[in-house]
């Protein structure tokens, strides 16, 4: 099969489209036929080797982990799926493998995909959309009318964030440059702040939930304006954080936390009905081929993006 992978850590460049050993299912696992990815943050900065203490050097690794597509094959102790279904999910970022023409998926951390969007908006939810509900609905403990702050608005997690928190009847302020404003506004958000001009931990605005979407923030900044039992949760590890994420476990009050986004088909499921019903829409910024991923890294790499980066995988699958 053709996939994209590297075979040591570093720039886009050493990143290759290439033949490789199709991947076989296990008895538990879906052999899915990938029909689209996309670009995470994380994906580029294990490729620079920013994780290898958990990745590790064992090579080639083929990139990516979001994956919308059609199962294939069901290895013989899959019940819930069967050939022909089309499926989205995410791999552990850490092992990769969704930048390919096919890839194996656990059962237990499959769901069957949105029907009103294409492949490369499917591919699009996983990561973002589950970081972004899991943040909210779980570490936030979000209620109908909490004023919610999430900063880093026109992202890919930021954007699902903004229309998840409209969903369940939150008050939304948006952060992002001012060429997004409009954007943001349109995905439901009350308010929009542009980063340039305001900051917004310097208002006298108080917010019961603010999710940092690009880790441009510390609890440190940001307490002075959460409620008495506000929650601020960072999508980034951060070394400034580190001991009010600790102490938050033992002492009440305002809190830090860190989200690291739990791939279940039950929340997947929940993504899927708020976007069949129309509540959430994925957004694509720009598609790439298979061949062109390395491009996509680059492009991610800047920060520009406006939603996510799908990388689509033609229809014509080698064998």
């Amino acid at each position: 099969m053709k996939a994209v992978a590297f075979d040591r850590y570093g720039s886009a460049e050493e990143l290759q489209y290439r033949e490789l050993s199709k991947p076989i299912a296990k008895s538990n696992e879906l052999l899915v036929r990938v029909r689209a990815s996309s670009v995470n943050p994380v994906d580029w900065k294990i490729r620079q080797g920013h994780l290898q203490l958990f990745t590790g050097f064992n090579f080639p690794k083929i990139v990516g982990s979001d994956i919308s597509g059609i199962v294939v094959e069901v290895g013989r102790e899959v019940t819930k799926f069967q050939p022909g279904d089309e499926v989205y999910t995410s791999l552990n970022p850490l092992t990769g493998g969704a930048c390919a023409e096919y890839a194996v998926v656990p059962e237990s951390s499959a769901a069957i995909k949105p029907q009103n969007i294409t492949h490369a908006e499917a591919a699009a939810v996983p990561i973002a959309g589950l970081t972004a509900l899991q943040s909210l609905r779980d570490l936030g403990q979000i209620q109908a009318g909490n004023k919610v702050l999430i900063n880093g608005a026109s992202g890919g997690v930021g954007t699902f964030a903004v229309q998840v928190a409209k969903a369940m009847n939150a008050e939304v302020t948006g952060v992002c440059s001012a060429k997004n404003r409009d954007f943001v506004k349109s995905l439901g958000a009350d308010f929009v702040l542009d980063y340039a001009l305001i900051d917004f931990t310097q208002q006298t605005d108080k917010y019961d939930i603010i999710l940092d979407a690009v880790g441009t923030k510390t609890f440190a900044e940001c307490e002075k304006v959460l409620q008495p039992e506000g929650v601020y949760i960072s999508t980034l590890p951060s070394f400034d954080n580190l001991a009010p994420m600790l102490t938050s476990w033992f002492l009440s009050g305002k809190k830090a936390k860190l989200i690291v986004a739990d791939t279940n088909p039950s929340d997947l499921g929940i993504l899927r009905e708020l976007i069949e019903s129309g509540k959430v829409e994925p957004i694509v910024d720009r598609t790439y081929s298979l061949a062109e991923v390395a491009a996509a890294h680059a492009y991610s790499e800047t920060g520009r993006a406006i939603g996510k980066i799908a990388i689509v995988i033609e229809e014509v699958i080698s064998q």
